[in-house]
């Protein structure tokens, strides 16, 4: 249950098996149905979520009532909100399974006592948010910067299973564009 998770952490530090039993230790195994809230707007987010098996997104309402999803969580990927997580303050984001979901979490408490513990892993979270802020900003400037057709495509990069698993208005709502927009990218995209 825990080897996916061991690798992704040790991707940045090295661990004793001693040390990932410990750490393991803090985590919260939990199957989680198809369509179900993991967070909505307005509560105070008690978690950070790691993917084992499924698909979680992270999105907000615009002031229209529009989705907008700023995250897709796979397999390996971690999700949570981190504003909300860290000063436990009530959320704007809503986080929701796509497909049936085996999760491991960490709570606020559990995630001060591990680091407490294992002082190594500040390195590992730390490096975590540097990673996510890169890919945030990488983000921004693509979307800011670049056509539809090269949003989709790196989209395609960085999610090549995402198209098979979700249905493509969630694919529209993460790149910024319509639905109907994204099957003229897709059908433009097949002629070539």
């Amino acid at each position: 249950m825990f080897d996916l998770i061991n690798k992704n952490v040790s991707r940045y530090v090295s661990f004793t098996q001693a040390e990932l039993k410990i750490f393991n230790s803090f985590l919260k195994h939990s199957h989680v149905p198809k369509k179900s809230f993991l967070l909505q707007a307005g509560e105070i987010c008690h978690f950070e979520a790691f993917v084992s098996k499924g698909c979680i997104r992270k999105y907000y309402l615009d002031s229209n009532g529009f989705e907008v999803i700023i995250q897709f969580a796979i397999e390996n990927n971690w999700v949570s909100d981190i504003a909300s997580f860290s000063d436990q303050k009530p959320s704007h984001l809503f986080v929701e399974t796509l497909e049936d979901c085996e999760i491991l979490t960490l709570s606020p408490a559990a995630k001060e006592e591990l680091l407490a513990r294992i002082p190594k892993f500040e390195r590992v979270f730390r490096i975590m948010v540097q990673r996510n802020l890169s890919l945030t900003q990488d983000r921004l400037f693509n979307t800011i910067s670049k056509s539809a057709m090269d949003k989709y495509l790196d989209f395609l990069e960085h999610y090549p299973t995402i198209p098979q698993r979700v249905a493509q208005h969630y694919i529209a709502s993460y790149l910024g564009i319509s639905a109907e927009f994204l099957s003229k990218v897709r059908a433009k995209l097949a002629k070539q």
